[in-house]
């Protein structure tokens, strides 16, 4: 097959996949790509501040999801055929129909808002016709976009609702009327137009059509050559700059499909030419690019339905996500480094002289340096501004950035626009550093006003992703005239260039956008169905007879589930799914455990195994396009693949059980660092025993003791568990002098009884973190817990030695934690301030693998002298 039509069909791929891969033309054409426009430009003005600022346009939550998917619905008809086997180059008047009937019943709670208003729960005939039309046609809409397994479940559920009174009694309820399911699912914000729909509607899209238009304009390109410039003469550099541009390229883009494609098409035929073969160069660029939805700060659409599922700030599942993040990409670096010892592979040949060991230290010293001081001045910069001149602040800043883009793109148009990475020849060549990074640090500018408004001014994911999205396109329509300017070249012809870019990334991050919606929409069936029918609470007592009350196999099993869905979901179906059904019962049955498990480690392990169906074999969209790369069977590249993910695999398993991982009860900075070293020290050993490899070939003790070395530098807590006690029990009258004494990251910990909604006697233990206490705050002792306790929604009454939990607030991080209000306090869990630190386990860890690392270095001697 020829390079051009190996990336035609690659297009298509891509095409079908995020945009549907219909390729009309003319007036056709124009329709769909107006109505992706109308939508693109609602969408950022619903995420803006004008709409407050000019007191105009103003949608509220419903009326916004509402036009959402409306929108959505219309171009899945318009966009997506019926079948594979369809025309592909015209809509036929059928769709053109189902478009419009289906745009009208997604728009129509806003559409006669104020009529619904005036009669909540009362629905008419027309609100049951449209409600049921609108849900068909949303069924039809997502097998099309989504295939028949989501549309399938969607039905499913909904035949389950009829079906209620005529079930065993495990699944039975009470069942409900046609009028009360569609008025319930269409008419309301429980069903289709719930929290899932409206998180698309507030995050996810604004963040996708800022992944689109960064690929638009080329940033993704930029830093998969800047990666080649940085790693590409180390050993194996392909396959490492393959792995580090993913990570990059996942920071702003959260499709797997589109990643693969994007550094793909580069990497994966200059891995093959170093000497991966095929099937490795395929599995490595299919586990480097799924593992982009967990890179923040873009990350899958998933991560922000955790914002209203977790109940915490898009910020903190940041910082929840980043370690584990890196360790995913650091281990898969090693691994890539170990098949390069394997086979044996060269570095490719560098474009300039090459430089000694002291020199390279010497540069990337240089280099690091520069990089803090450049952000320190920039934050010092922002912050001092705000504080001298806070009136004028925001002016002065927009024109000192403004002065910074202009003079980037001025040293850019001083150069060539990318040095080139294979010369004509075939030879790969590392092209040079800064010749590369110049030519488009003003890439960085968009990403670094994302990472300040979320971080410093602590905006809305929405707002900040508005804010840079806004950056974005002012950048797109003047990079090209100002680089024809500054080089005397046709400044006319370069603005067409720049509007022409921003209006096709516009309309294709509105198009990524269709599969999204309808994925959350039908979601919301599911989740209206357990609102309307109270099937999580039947879960509950499901998955503990299956896992038995064990807690490990109850994550397997939740594990398995997240697999066998993810052959024919998305990955944001399958987390909606699996959070509504699993994340609070193993929550629940962790604390009748006696195991405090936080809500965001579960979320995080079923988004990670959602995302895992990506990769794995049969089905598996990112390994496609890989194989269809590298011209090798898909199977084996899944297997491969599979592989090499296992050390994603691991992780969730590793921060459940020790939240440390998730930069979950940290008290200290040095704390911090033994985490971060004991977590990549554990990465690496994990890798090395799952490739059978170190310096050399491994024999199976050593990949015992590699997986020991894992296990104790992951779960070092496991260990002196059994050694010391963490906890010593105190009184219930004491629970306002142990929280008081908290210091900032520790848990109050009680073990509480109650009864059951099933009127079943439960005890468990809960943990909650307290907030510290206001700067200045003169309270000690008991008054200080008291007031902490307040502000995590916990109040409690004392009946002589008797302590109850009188309240827990609503929607606080303690009521989604398993608090009870009502329920007894039977035991406080006070920290033992003897302990010792769990970080004594490193050592034998480390000379563990002292040990290996000598020993392996012996026989490798002793197998080059012989």
């Amino acid at each position: 097959m020829s390079s051009n039509s190996n990336q035609q069909a690659l297009q298509q791929m891509v095409e079908e996949v995020d945009r549907g891969g219909r390729n009309v033309t003319g007036a056709v054409a124009m329709i769909i790509s107006v109505v992706a426009l109308c939508w693109a430009f609602f969408q950022l003005w619903y995420a803006s501040p004008l709409p407050f600022t000019f007191h105009i346009g103003i949608f509220n939550d419903t009326e916004a999801r509402a036009l959402h998917l409306g929108f959505a619905m219309f171009l899945g008809y318009v966009s997506y055929p019926v079948s594979k086997k369809s025309n592909r180059d015209r809509v036929p008047l059928l769709d053109w129909v189902l478009a419009i009937i289906a745009a009208f019943c997604g728009a129509y709670l806003f559409l006669f808002y104020r009529e619904l208003s005036l009669r909540p729960g009362i629905p008419t005939t027309m609100d049951v016709v449209v409600a049921s039309i609108g849900l068909v046609l949303l069924l039809e809409a997502t097998r099309r976009a989504l295939g028949a397994p989501m549309a399938v479940l969607g039905t499913l559920v909904l035949i389950y609702v009829f079906l209620g009174p005529h079930l065993p009694d495990v699944l039975a309820h009470r069942g409900a009327s046609l009028e009360r399911l569609v008025s319930h699912m269409w008419l309301t914000t429980e069903g289709v137009f719930g929290v899932a729909l409206g998180v698309s509607v507030s995050y996810i899209f604004i963040f996708v059509m800022l992944g689109s238009l960064l690929d638009r304009c080329g940033a993704g390109n930029y830093m998969m050559q800047v990666s080649f410039s940085l790693l590409g003469h180390l050993r194996g550099g392909p396959a490492k700059v393959s792995v580090v541009s993913s990570a990059v390229n996942g920071m702003v883009s959260a499709s797997s499909t589109a990643n693969v494609v994007t550094t793909g098409i580069f990497t994966i035929p200059l891995m093959k030419r170093a000497g991966y073969g095929g099937v490795r160069a395929g599995a490595i660029e299919t586990a480097a690019s799924a593992d982009g939805q967990i890179m923040p700060p873009v990350m899958g659409a998933a991560a922000f339905l955790m914002i209203e599922y977790v109940g915490i700030p898009y910020t903190e599942i940041i910082k929840h996500a980043l370690l584990p993040a890196i360790l995913s990409y650091v281990s898969l670096f090693y691994i890539v480094h170990l098949e390069a010892l394997r086979l044996g592979l060269q570095p490719m040949q560098a474009a300039t002289q090459a430089r000694t060991p002291i020199q390279r230290i010497g540069r990337l010293g240089m280099g690091i340096s520069a990089t803090i001081i450049v952000v320190a001045l920039i934050y010092w910069i922002g912050v001092g501004t705000q504080q001298l001149f806070p009136q004028q602040a925001f002016g002065i800043l927009v024109t000192l950035l403004i002065a910074l883009y202009v003079g980037l793109v001025w040293i850019a148009s001083k150069h060539d626009d990318l040095p080139d990475l294979v010369k004509q020849d075939g030879t790969m060549t590392q092209p040079e550093v800064w010749a590369t990074v110049r030519t488009g640090l003003f890439f960085l500018i968009p990403i670094g006003i994302l990472v300040w408004c979320l971080t410093i001014e602590r905006f809305s994911p929405g707002l900040s992703a508005f804010w840079a999205v806004t950056t974005m396109l002012l950048l797109m329509l003047t990079r090209r005239p100002l680089q024809a300017f500054f080089r005397r070249q046709q400044v006319g012809t370069a603005l067409s260039e720049g509007v022409k870019d921003t209006l096709v990334g516009l309309q294709e991050g509105a198009r990524n956008m269709v599969g999204i919606a309808l994925a959350c929409g039908t979601a919301g069936l599911i989740v209206g169905t357990i609102t309307l029918t109270g099937l999580g609470l039947r879960m509950t007592s499901f998955v503990e007879l299956v896992s038995m009350g064990n807690v490990l196999l109850m994550l397997g099993f939740t594990a398995v589930v997240c697999l066998v869905l993810g052959l024919g979901m998305p990955t944001t179906a399958n987390y909606i799914l699996m959070a509504t059904l699993m994340a609070p019962v193993v929550v629940e049955l962790g604390a009748q455990s006696g195991l405090i498990i936080p809500l965001i480690a579960v979320h995080m392990f079923v988004f990670y195994y959602g995302l895992m169906a990506d990769i794995t074999p049969p089905v598996g969209l990112a390994t496609f396009a890989a194989a269809a790369i590298a011209g090798e069977d898909p199977l084996k590249i899944g297997i491969q693949g599979f592989k090499y993910a296992m050390r994603t695999a691991v992780l969730p398993f590793m921060f459940v059980f020790n939240p440390l991982l998730l930069l979950i009860g940290i008290e200290s900075w040095y704390e911090f660092v033994f985490v971060v070293f004991g977590s990549i020290l554990g990465s690496l050993a994990f890798a090395a025993a799952t490739m059978g490899w170190m310096r050399i070939k491994s024999k199976w003790w050593e990949v015992l003791l590699c997986l020991l070395v894992m296990f104790i530098m992951f779960r070092p807590d496991w260990f002196m568990n059994h050694i010391q006690t963490r906890y010593v029990n105190a009184e219930p009258a004491q629970i306002y002098a142990v929280a008081g004494d908290l210091r900032p990251g520790q848990q109050l910990v009680v073990e509480i009884e109650g009864m059951t909604i099933e009127g079943d006697t439960i005890r468990k233990t809960v943990g909650a973190e307290l907030p510290v206490l206001e700067e200045g705050s003169t309270l000690t002792g008991e008054a200080a817990g008291r007031k902490r306790m307040a502000d995590a929604g916990i109040g409690v009454m004392a009946f002589g030695d008797m302590v109850q939990l009188s309240n827990v607030g609503f929607g606080s991080q303690a009521r989604r934690s398993g608090w009870e209000q009502g329920w007894d306090v039977m035991v406080v869990k006070q920290p033992n301030p003897n302990a010792l630190m769990d970080y004594y386990m490193y050592l034998p860890a480390l000379l563990i693998l002292a040990f290996l690392w000598w020993n392996q270095g012996v026989r490798m001697r002793k197998t080059e002298n012989a």
